[in-house]
């Protein structure tokens, strides 16, 4: 491993030191709304421009919702090992923040948390030290000690700053997003001298699909005045090239303070975009499919990009899942992962700088969201998806999963790919079969499951 690691920092040709890396992840919007992967709707062109300039993977999965998505890929494990409550990391769980500041990173998250378990009034939801405890020495967070009722994140936002809540009041007229983007900006430019993590898990695009500084005029900045509007899909389209504009500041603050070369830019998302919105890809309609494990659920963009460091331009298929994104932040800080940290996740930091790297041969998502959606489990490939109950499809040419091969496939060429990802599935625990709402009462885990 320690072999491997130098072969792959002196690939990178790193002058000196650790680099800086910050996480993007954006609320609720699937890889169907961004240019590069072909969207007809919208306007990303910072995200464009980190794919031109670095890597984009075709084949990134997550879960279906944000919760289990959010807690996979700060903990580096799928959720049959950890996850319990929506809206709820254990604070036992070491996290990717936790990892950082070992490494001797200053740390930072700002966006959304809403994982203190607000929702069942678990023991320690209104601990504001909680981001601390999670590795984070610093925090501009929405839905922490506050539930969503109390006020939005959009405009006149309640956030929470470092131990002290800025109400919807102190904020009258401000927009969340560019508060939380000022915080990581911010961030950015007083660690400039030391390696840093700032990990940016996005309030756009989610909904209440509100007006955005660009396109709300002179209408009153409050949320409470614009949940009401109607226009739906134009403050959708809005909002994500909103989300795109912030992207854009961030990647501006890093020349600025002249540490793009020694930064990494990693852009992903938490689920697929809400089932109200259908978008305009390569010439066909998606409808958003949060919630649900079809790939308008669950395939999502990755984009990275570090400056002359990542080869121009690659378009890659090796999959990747959320599991990933721990190991791939360790190696690129030169840490060797040790008996308290994941095993589900592999590390596509070589094809982040060229290399061809250990890509994986399927992915997993086990899917029981304790918010009253369907749950399931599934394992699949580039190419090929088997659901634990039986059913195989092809999603690259059957993206609605309307044609199940399971009765056809003996013989033919995806019987190998059924065998196989059959055996991963058989090697996983039980795949949830029922819904669960918030209080169910059963809650299987299984942390110490042989790494698959």
């Amino acid at each position: 491993m320690k072999l491997w690691l130098t072969v792959i920092l002196g690939i990178c040709a790193m002058a000196q030191g650790k680099p800086n890396i910050i996480l993007i992840m954006a609320d609720d919007v699937g890889w169907e709304a961004f240019g590069c992967y072909g969207a007809e709707d919208y306007q990303t062109p910072n995200i464009d421009a980190l794919a031109a300039k670095g890597v984009r993977f075709e084949h990134c999965y997550s879960t279906p919702i944000c919760t289990p998505s959010r807690v996979q890929i700060m903990t580096g494990q799928y959720s049959f090992r950890n996850y319990t409550h929506f809206g709820y990391l254990n604070p036992e769980n070491k996290t990717f923040g936790h990892l950082m500041q070992d490494a001797g990173y200053k740390t930072a998250i700002a966006g959304k948390w809403q994982l203190n378990g607000l929702y069942n009034n678990l023991p320690g939801h209104d601990d504001n030290t909680r981001p601390n405890k999670a590795g984070f020495d610093e925090y501009c967070l929405w839905q922490l000690t506050q539930v969503a009722g109390k006020g939005e994140r959009f405009w006149s936002p309640l956030l929470e700053h470092n131990g002290k809540v800025l109400s919807a009041k102190e904020n009258v007229g401000g927009y969340g997003p560019d508060i939380l983007c000022d915080f990581i900006c911010d961030f950015m430019e007083r660690n400039k001298e030391e390696p840093f993590f700032a990990y940016y898990p996005m309030v756009l695009v989610h909904d209440p699909f509100v007006p955005t500084p660009d396109t709300i005029g002179d209408a009153p900045r409050t949320q409470a005045a614009n949940k009401r509007n109607k226009n739906k899909k134009a403050n959708f389209q809005a909002m994500v090239n909103y989300m795109d504009k912030l992207v854009g500041r961030i990647v501006a603050k890093t020349e600025a303070l002249g540490i793009a070369e020694n930064t990494i830019i990693i852009f992903t998302a938490d689920n697929g975009t809400h089932p109200s919105i259908t978008s305009q890809w390569n010439g066909l309609p998606i409808k958003g499919g949060k919630g649900g494990l079809k790939d308008m659920g669950t395939h999502v963009p990755l984009v990275a990009y570090w400056k002359n460091h990542s080869p121009n331009g690659k378009v890659l298929g090796d999959l990747v899942d959320f599991t990933d994104l721990y190991p791939t932040l360790a190696e690129a800080a030169g840490i060797e992962l040790g008996k308290n940290d994941p095993i589900d996740g592999t590390s596509f930091l070589p094809q982040l700088c060229g290399e061809k790297g250990n890509p994986r041969d399927w992915v997993l998502c086990h899917y029981q969201p304790y918010w009253n959606k369907q749950p399931g489990q599934f394992a699949r490939t580039e190419k090929y998806k088997l659901y634990r109950d039986g059913r195989f499809y092809t999603p690259v040419s059957d993206l609605k999963e309307e044609n199940d091969l399971a009765d056809r496939v003996k013989g033919e060429h995806g019987a190998t790919e059924y065998r196989k990802l059959g055996m991963v599935l058989e090697a996983c625990p039980p795949a949830p079969t029922e819904k669960q709402g918030k209080n169910a009462l059963e809650r299987p885990v299984f942390p110490k499951w042989k790494k698959l």
